[in-house]
């Protein structure tokens, strides 16, 4: 039985509005988070991604009253990120109407954060999100929204997080972030190759063909973009029926 593959339109969200840059940089204001994800839901989408980009580096939680909003907007599952460190942090996350958590620099720091949280909310809700910049013929895993290098190898953490019970891993590419050039089908291969759990590839994704090479070439399992949907140049409806048209099993 072949599994549907995902579209998952992604909101980087910036003091409660939805933003998009180029490479992590050059940051503009796109559309408000609640709007975007009932609109995303009517077009198709099998889930929604929410990242609060700078919670990070500005040493803060998550801006629940944002998520509560865009939650009550949707029917489809909601993945949130940014600014969740600890295990109450995810729970009142789960509580704002998050159906998954997503954990990048949070789980760099304390590893053991992945399995304390699958140990307590189950495996399926554990989402590690790990961006990844091309470094020296290998990819270096970057925290606090692609600001800090880690000098960890972007293969070897995502086996770490699969033994410690990460249901889900969100791969970003930041060299093809935002830059609508494709998926890095290299990149994206790599880690699917190196673990046992569903890989949605991030960065890159300009027309429909970049999001079928992500799920074909690049074997990912999902397909998350933000720019080509934001601006309106292809809908989420689009994207599927190219992708049934191209034999891919979609919803």
């Amino acid at each position: 039985m072949t599994l549907a593959k995902r579209i998952i339109p992604c909101l980087d969200v910036d003091a409660g509005k939805v933003v998009k840059g180029i490479q992590f940089q050059d940051i503009q204001e796109v559309g408000d988070p609640p709007t975007l994800a009932s609109y995303y839901e009517q077009q198709g989408a099998d889930e929604v991604v929410f990242l609060d980009i700078t919670a990070s580096v500005e040493k803060r939680k998550t801006f629940l009253d944002t998520v509560r909003r865009t939650a009550e907007q949707l029917f489809i599952p909601l993945t949130v990120g940014g600014g969740v460190s600890t295990v109450e942090d995810m729970y009142t996350t789960l509580r704002a109407g998050a159906e998954k958590v997503s954990f990048n620099t949070a789980a760099v720091n304390n590893p053991q954060l992945i399995s304390e949280c699958a140990d307590r909310f189950g495996s399926q809700a554990v989402v590690v999100a790990i961006d990844a910049k091309r470094t020296n013929g290998s990819w270096e895993v970057y925290t606090h929204g692609g600001r800090t290098p880690t000098g960890k190898d972007a293969v070897e953490w995502t086996k770490q997080v699969d033994d410690l019970g990460a249901g889900e891993i969100l791969l970003t590419s930041m060299d093809g972030d935002g830059t609508k050039d494709g998926y890095d089908l290299e990149l994206t291969r790599t880690i699917v190759e190196a673990t046992s759990i569903p890989i949605i590839a991030s960065g890159g994704g300009g027309k429909p063909e970049h999001l079928y090479e992500a799920l074909s070439e690049g074997k990912a399992q999902a397909a998350l973009a933000a720019s080509i949907f934001h601006y309106g140049e292809y809908t989420v409806g689009e994207v599927k029926e190219f992708l049934r048209e191209k034999g891919v099993v979609v919803r």
